[in-house]
């Protein structure tokens, strides 16, 4: 089958005014396909059901753990390698040389490799040769998967970075954009080409269903529960409370392989696309104190006794609903967060603690740290709402504003649910 007859069963033949509306991530978007940029869209979507290997798929791995003495947890890592590599470096993951140093313990990675920074392809090798290296010292990794993991393998690419198109390119990459702009329309040649980085067809074709990177995506876990905590990237919502980790992770591997296009089709009806779906969740960061209630009722339908969650940026590793939930996505990225930086959660013996690249301090279990070395206070507590990067609301003199202040400073629009969605 050629890519000519892909596009035209999906919509995308040149000449006829198709609106499609989807809203893939919460990002409505209209595409009308008699324009150059909505055509470029249908040309790179189908690249994915083009460019593939043939390779069998490696079995789905378990989401419950027991008696594991320690974990390690990070965060959003969005392409920041060397801040990635530090940390994991400090918590004594990774020797000097990033080689697999931590015995036994248990990494957890929440998830958002991908998107934002230029070195994402790097630290997913890392993670990948890190998880083969702990696996032979009695350790394990989980790498999870995160909002953009899953916007990648549904083929949308507004958060990738020149960088990250960079990391694929070979010295045939020209040549197979030029072969890949001849199947567009004359007139539209030269503009295509230009708008397509070298390495952007290598890169969807990695993260097809069979690709180099999307296949081994397509086996991650979206949630794991070691010695009672949950670990995730979003959380766990009232309405998905019900399901087992099992139940949810067999859903969104589901959804990113075999229903990948009814996915895409319908991304907000999906376990990957819902905003209270496991990838996108942000109540357990932004509900008031008063949905402590709520998170009983959510850690008791999950048999669990804590989540760690990421993908809401905050200052430090932040604690909330007397240590039922911890916050640790602290803005690894500068690109994105230019004030954020690199962390770890240590859980060993009951102690939570977080591990920062010149300091650390038990954030709950044990004795709180409140000398030298502990995290600084925070500026303001949360970077990221539902509705995008705001400008955050003024600290008080006693610390952080709640993440009740924060919602109460959204446009009246936003809170009600009017508005887009970010990513």
């Amino acid at each position: 089958m050629t890519i000519g007859t892909i596009l035209q069963q999906d919509g995308c033949h040149g000449g006829e005014a198709v609106k499609r509306s989807t809203r893939a991530a919460h990002a409505v978007v209209t595409l009308d396909r008699t324009s150059m940029a909505s055509r470029m869209v249908c040309f790179l979507v189908a690249l994915a059901a083009v460019f593939v290997d043939a390779r069998p798929r490696a079995a789905a791995t378990p989401c419950e753990f027991d008696n594991v003495d320690r974990i390690v947890a990070v965060g959003d890592v969005h392409g920041a390698y060397d801040r990635f590599v530090e940390i994991l470096r400090v918590a004594g993951i990774v020797d000097r040389n990033g080689r697999w140093s931590g015995g036994r313990t248990h990494l957890v990675q929440l998830g958002d490799v991908l998107d934002r920074g230029s070195d994402s392809r790097k630290a997913l090798d890392l993670l990948a040769r890190l998880e083969r290296e702990a696996s032979s010292a009695g350790g394990r990794v989980h790498s999870l998967i995160g909002n953009h993991e899953a916007m990648r393998m549904l083929g949308n690419y507004q958060y990738v970075t020149p960088g990250e198109y960079a990391a694929f390119a070979t010295r045939e990459s020209d040549e197979l954009r030029k072969t890949f702009v001849e199947s567009a329309a004359p007139a539209d040649r030269e503009r295509l080409l230009g708008e397509m980085p070298l390495g952007m067809i290598e890169m969807i074709r990695a993260f097809g269903p069979q690709g180099q990177y999307g296949e081994r995506l397509r086996t991650l876990n979206a949630v794991v529960k070691i010695n009672g905590i949950l670990f995730l990237h979003g959380g766990i919502s009232p309405t998905t409370a019900s399901l087992s980790c099992t139940a949810i992770n067999d859903t969104v591997r589901r959804e990113l392989s075999a229903d990948l296009e009814k996915t895409r089709a319908a991304p907000l009806t999906s376990m990957v696309g819902r905003e209270d779906g496991p990838l996108w969740y942000r109540g357990l960061a932004l509900e008031p104190d008063s949905f402590a209630s709520e998170i009983d009722g959510i850690l008791a339908a999950q048999q669990a006794r804590a989540l760690v969650v990421a993908h809401t940026p905050t200052h430090q590793v932040t604690v909330r609903f007397a240590g039922k939930v911890f916050l640790i996505d602290t803005g690894m990225q500068a690109g994105y967060v230019p004030d954020g930086r690199a962390s770890a959660l240590e859980i060993r013996g009951g102690v939570f603690t977080a591990i920062y690249r010149d300091s650390r301090g038990v954030v709950a279990g044990g004795l709180l740290s409140s000398a030298r070395g502990a995290p600084p206070p925070l500026a303001h507590a949360l970077r990221a709402t539902p509705f995008g990067l705001a400008a955050a609301a003024a600290p008080s003199a006693d610390g952080p504003p709640s993440p009740s202040a924060l919602r109460r400073s959204a446009p009246a629009a936003q809170r009600s649910g009017a508005g887009p969605r970010p990513h």
